[in-house]
């Protein structure tokens, strides 16, 4: 992946849950920030990785680190809210322009077809299921997500991950090591998604 130039990413606008609208830079103005990009907020393994980055942020809070989650669309924001799946801020990116500008790619409507009649989506549901966290199909099924981890100021990115299959995710130890912190969490196991899409 190219090297992102934050100064332009940092421009673009975001909304956040109580409606107002902030730069993306603002929230790494004064601390380092660890941004959560979602595919949907009904995607049952976003639920399930919101809530294993979750975890860490106790540590990150110690460290002064925010913590904070982008979806591409307000669609499933009060279900996800009302789910507790994520302890960070929230924001909507209505453009999608973050997205655009971090590379997170989109999928075709021919590839989300077969994945939801495939047995690993089973898999992921059963998985998911046993932890609680359901899934639903509402809002944009093709758009991937990723992560972008910032120091304070915006004087460096510290980690820009991007989604191959919509079951990628950074595993917690990645964004300790990331941050140079330690965090004393235990992760927990992993749905398994299509190698394609997981339209769940």
């Amino acid at each position: 992946m190219a090297k992102i130039e934050l100064k332009p990413v940092g421009t673009n606008l975001l909304k956040s849950v109580s409606g107002e609208c902030v730069e993306l830079q603002s929230l790494w103005r004064d601390k380092p920030v660890v941004l959560f990009f979602l595919r949907r907020f009904g995607c049952q393994v976003c639920r399930w990785t919101a809530a294993e980055i979750s975890k860490l942020e106790p540590d990150l809070t110690a460290h002064g680190i925010a913590l904070v989650g982008i979806g591409p669309e307000e669609t499933g924001l009060k279900e996800f809210k009302e789910g507790g799946f994520f302890k960070g801020d929230l924001y909507i990116d209505e453009k999608k322009q973050c997205y655009k500008d971090l590379g997170f790619k989109r999928y075709t409507a021919l590839s989300v077809v077969p994945a939801a009649l495939g047995k690993k989506i089973r898999e992921v549901t059963t998985k998911a299921k046993a932890q609680g966290i359901q899934g639903n199909f509402t809002g944009d099924l093709l758009q991937s997500g990723g992560m972008l981890i910032v120091a304070k100021g915006g004087e460096k990115v510290l980690l820009h991950f991007v989604q191959d299959s919509p079951g990628d995710y950074v595993p917690l130890e990645d964004i300790s090591k990331a941050l140079d912190i330690s965090a004393n969490v235990q992760a927990g196991e992993r749905p398994q998604c299509n190698d394609d899409v997981c339209t769940r």
